[in-house]
């Protein structure tokens, strides 16, 4: 007997008894969907992270100062971030200062976060400018008072995005400054939409919370800091260099502030935080997609049981084939066949169903569907392989059965 006429046998059987045929596929069914969902679902989201970070200017180098250790002398100026800037790695530095107060615009009092800079940042962080524009070297220089707002915030606070033009009163302590906001970006919105920044923010606050930019020279004037930076933002002209253009930064501010022998600056890749993540992502989800085929070996043993069924109901079938010379190879092989189709045919419903599945998810989510061939061979590959193992039982015994036993049965 070929393989085509085990395959028909075997369809012919499967055909024969459906109901119990798809009880049968319903283990190897959840266990590929369940792996197939998962590393779609995984390999999608990793990927809209990753690119969601990088997009926010994580191929960038971060410098900060020890503050535990630093002396006044040793914080980082305007001098040290021009000299920064004539290295020929470094393209972009900037300063980047908090503070917190309250701020009062469209009638409403809300929590303020605001971000001090200068006008390289929106270049080291990736960004635009939504509406408006971005303060320039000039008006750092002269501590002009203007903000750029973000989107979230501004649709939080006055409930659009396009605020150009309008004043907001911010307070810090005894500080109240009169700022003009000239330009609204997508700083914060990258990272959420509107609704679930607000939520995010004003979850078990009596008020809202926004976040603007405005140049770093007003934060250290009202703040007292005026003296040095403790924070610092820079890229390198080619992204490659990143950990070259930290070296070389460190190096010139310790040249500057003569500290060579005390590591007051910490000089953070930012783009292996990307790699981190990644692989945080990956094991992650190799794992819980583990866990998951689990469900494969249970469908498997279901696979045994159900054959070891159709054996007992086809003795007699088995008995009268080895009676008329059928050989034991041969009916091995046969069931040996059924036992792998029931598997492959649950594997290719289980893939079908996975994707679909994980096509809901990313729809829901809004992340991009990246479907794993690699994974979908695996699973398949695995299916099959749990067809073999689970079916050799039920096939040898069938194989091995007396036909004179086989006959006798009734």
């Amino acid at each position: 007997m070929n393989l085509k006429e085990n395959f028909k046998i075997a369809i012919f059987s499967i055909r024969s008894n459906v109901v119990r045929s798809v009880l049968t596929m319903l283990g190897i069914i959840i266990g590929v969907s369940s792996v197939i969902s998962i590393m779609t679902i995984g390999t999608g989201g990793r990927d809209y992270i990753v690119s969601m970070i990088k997009d926010m200017g994580a191929a960038c180098i971060n410098i900060m100062v020890d503050v535990n250790t630093a002396s006044q002398s040793d914080y980082i100026t305007d001098a040290d971030i021009q000299a920064l800037l004539k290295s020929d790695l470094i393209e972009d530095v900037s300063p980047v200062s908090y503070g917190m107060g309250n701020m009062v615009a469209n009638e409403k009092t809300s929590i303020c976060i605001p971000i001090g800079c200068n006008q390289n940042i929106l270049n080291i962080m990736k960004q635009n400018c939504k509406y408006g524009r971005f303060f320039t070297k000039e008006e750092v220089e002269s501590e002009k008072k203007v903000a750029v707002f973000d989107a979230s915030s501004a649709k939080m606070i006055f409930g659009y995005e396009n605020i150009v033009g309008e004043v907001i009163e911010f307070t810090q302590g005894d500080v109240t400054l009169r700022l003009k906001v000239i330009g609204v970006t997508d700083f914060m919105s990258s990272f959420a939409d509107a609704d679930q920044l607000q939520s995010m923010m004003t979850s078990n606050m009596a008020v809202d919370m926004s976040m603007i930019m405005v140049p770093s020279t007003i934060v250290s004037s009202y703040t007292n800091s005026g003296d040095g930076y403790d924070n610092i933002y820079l890229n390198a002209h080619d992204e490659n260099l990143l950990d070259q253009a930290g070296a070389a930064a460190k190096s010139i501010l310790q040249a500057r502030h003569n500290n060579y022998d005390r590591d007051i600056y910490k000089v953070n890749n930012m783009a292996t935080y990307i790699d981190l993540l990644d692989t945080v992502i990956k094991v992650f989800t190799v794992f819980i997609a583990a866990v998951s085929a689990i469900s494969l070996v249970v469908g498997g043993v279901g696979v045994m049981n159900i054959m070891l069924v159709s054996v007992l109901e086809r003795t007699r079938e088995i008995g009268i084939r080895k009676a008329l010379g059928a050989k034991t190879a041969t009916i091995m092989q046969q069931f040996l066949t059924e036992s792998i189709i029931i598997c492959l045919m649950g594997g290719i419903a289980g893939v079908i169903l996975g994707i679909f599945m994980a096509w809901v998810v990313s729809v829901i989510m809004k992340i991009p569907l990246q479907i794993s061939y690699l994974s979908i061979a695996v699973a398949l590959l695995f299916s099959t392989a749990i067809g073999v193992f689970f079916g050799i039982y039920p096939a040898k015994k069938a194989a091995t059965m007396p036909p004179i036993d086989a006959l006798r049965n009734e």
